[in-house]
């Protein structure tokens, strides 16, 4: 739904009510699209390191790459 400044002013609170149910509200300007409204939505959880420490097991040889993979990307493999 497009609607100008003036109406937006005067229709803000039935304006909110349908961003809040889900219509998409494009305010506009002189013609062109100047503003979207959106409803507010809070934060999700907040994140916190470590949360899974304890949870999580990494090799001890993950940094290192096979020569076979090495050579697979440069294209030096020798049949």
């Amino acid at each position: 739904m497009q609607v100008n400044m003036q109406e937006a002013r005067s229709q803000l609170y039935q304006l909110g009510q349908l961003a809040w149910e889900g219509e998409e509200i494009v305010i506009t300007k002189a013609g062109k699209p100047y503003l979207h409204l959106t409803p507010y939505l809070a934060a999700g959880i907040e994140r916190k390191p470590g949360a899974l420490e304890g949870q999580v097991w990494i090799a001890p040889d993950f940094d290192e790459t096979p020569i076979e993979v090495v050579s697979a990307f440069e294209g030096t493999i020798e049949d």
